[in-house]
């Protein structure tokens, strides 16, 4: 967490150190998904395992960036850096490290604001998390990362209790079930503390987090400059996980041979991710990748690694422009990329907001939208992967048509009614679209039923699933028939196909 009130010295080594380059771990191979027992969604012949990516060359296309500032605190806000934002129902959702004096008391704050578009305009930003008064926060509240499991908020931060201080930021986590009014977890207490390990000139501690849900696991990288893996200057990027979003119990560190548990978050750190400061990540599906966000030089530098850390599927892409503090990445509430409505499998839009100069109070300010897309993922060749394609409708190899509903295959004899459900329509069937199970079959005919508020269905093996409106049961050339709501209750439900 860069603090507001520590030496401006430290915010200046932190930025002109912060442009360094990815480690270069030895790797050992990506694992390759077993194919399910199941027949298959195709005819043919299941292609072979495809060979693990290792250093394959991206092309970047769509270079962007914001006509200007897209975030900014209000009122008497002297620096505004950190962001941490958020996709979600269509909504910009962004919070990040400021100071209001309005927010006692009288440290970093965390404010937040939204928008419809990531080139804003943002409302109005309001303070939604300051220091705790006591504790390890007391004084400074930053750097936040955020996730959502259900309903639930996680927000990590990083928290200092005073200015001057000797590795003394560790971070903690609150939670919400709006995103604006916090609560603090884990009893108000640091969830990881710095290892000590090594004692340097950089007196910073631990923290600037990002955090990432998948597969049940909270994945946290995060800054130790006390670190034994971290370069002279402090740089490294750390990673802990744990089933428990508080990190109080099952928590493991990648160390050398991968992930292993430790009995607390502070043992000692024997291997960094990437040689970086302020550095966030986000999971793309598409293609099983880490994708790390940290400066560099000449701008955001996205380095990327396997799900186990043991190779670099793709060379790092650059994401030009001025910078003065670490970026944010644009991400979905479960902290992974955004899924390509075009081209699910082979490109993935990385998009980032960062601050861009140094104001009046000498702390990074002026946060700016700059991205790009990615492009050669070759991605979506196994049945994990294939989970980017939830939504999606495809060719068939029966001439029909597929749509991936909750990881499986719904396959609809009329492609006309498969659309009226798809986030988008593909082309060219992707190769893991022939690992995932056929769940249901819809043919044309299909008898249907609509209840009393007009709501249809079809029914299949005397199942239920709801369609939405009358004419899309029409367009399958299914008879309706109207039943009472408690007749529509009594049906055993397949996927709300409507819903999504």
């Amino acid at each position: 967490m860069p603090l507001s009130r520590r030496p401006l010295s430290l915010l200046a080594a932190l930025a002109l150190l912060s442009a360094v380059t990815a480690c270069t771990n030895a790797a050992v191979g990506d694992p390759v998904a077993a194919p399910d027992k199941q027949k298959p969604t195709s005819t043919t012949k299941p292609a072979p395992p495809p060979p693990p990516r290792d250093n394959l060359a991206l092309k970047t296309e769509n270079g962007r960036q914001s006509p200007g500032t897209v975030l900014a605190g209000a009122g008497d806000a002297p620096y505004n850096y950190a962001p941490a934002v958020m996709l979600e129902n269509g909504l910009i959702r962004a919070w990040w490290c400021s100071q209001l004096s309005a927010a006692p008391p009288g440290g970093d704050d965390v404010l937040y604001s939204e928008a419809q578009n990531m080139n804003g305009p943002f409302t109005t930003a309001a303070p939604v998390f300051s220091g705790s008064g006591s504790s390890f926060d007391a004084m400074h509240v930053c750097d936040p990362s955020l996730i959502k499991i259900g309903d639930t908020y996680y927000m990590y931060y990083s928290g200092a209790s005073r200015d001057n201080h000797a590795n003394g930021t560790s971070f903690g986590v609150a939670t919400s079930k709006d995103g604006r009014s916090w609560t603090r977890a884990a009893g108000g207490r640091a969830i990881v503390t710095p290892a000590n390990d090594v004692q340097r000139e950089n007196t910073y501690g631990a923290g600037q987090q990002s955090a990432v849900y998948l597969d049940g696991w909270v994945y946290l990288m995060f800054t130790d400059t006390t670190g034994l893996a971290s370069h002279q200057n402090g740089a490294g990027q750390y990673v802990l996980r744990s089933k428990d979003p508080t990190f109080t119990v099952g928590v493991e560190a990648l160390g050398a041979q991968g992930f292993q548990p430790v009995g607390a978050t502070n043992k000692p750190r024997t291997r960094s991710v990437v040689e970086a400061f302020s550095a966030d990540w986000m999971w793309i599906d598409a293609a099983s990748t880490w994708a790390i966000a940290h400066s560099t030089d000449n701008g955001t530098t996205i380095t990327f690694w396997n799900k186990d850390f043991t190779r670099h599927p793709f060379t790092p892409v650059l994401i030009p422009g001025i910078w003065r503090e670490g970026p944010g990445l644009v991400r979905t509430p479960q902290g992974h990329a955004p899924i390509d409505a075009g081209d699910p499998c082979g490109r993935v839009a990385i998009d980032v907001l960062r601050s861009t100069i140094n104001g009046a109070a000498g702390a990074p300010t002026n946060i700016t939208r700059f991205g790009l897309d990615a492009v050669g993922l070759q991605g979506c060749a196994t049945a994990d992967e294939a989970s980017a394609l939830n939504g999606f409708a495809m060719p068939s190899p029966e001439r029909t048509a597929d749509m991936v509903v909750d990881g499986k295959v719904v396959r609809f004899e009329r492609r006309s009614v498969a659309e009226k459900f798809a986030r988008s329509v593909l082309a060219v069937r992707p190769p893991g679209a022939d690992t995932l199970k056929i769940t249901a079959r819809i043919p044309a005919g299909v008898p249907a039923v609509v209840n009393p508020e007009g709501v249809a269905g079809l029914l299949l093996d005397n199942k239920l699933w709801v369609v939405g409106s009358v004419a899309v049961a029409t367009l399958n050339s299914s008879e309706v028939t109207s039943v009472s709501a408690e007749q529509w209750e009594r049906y055993e439900r397949h996927a709300d196909l409507a819903a999504r």
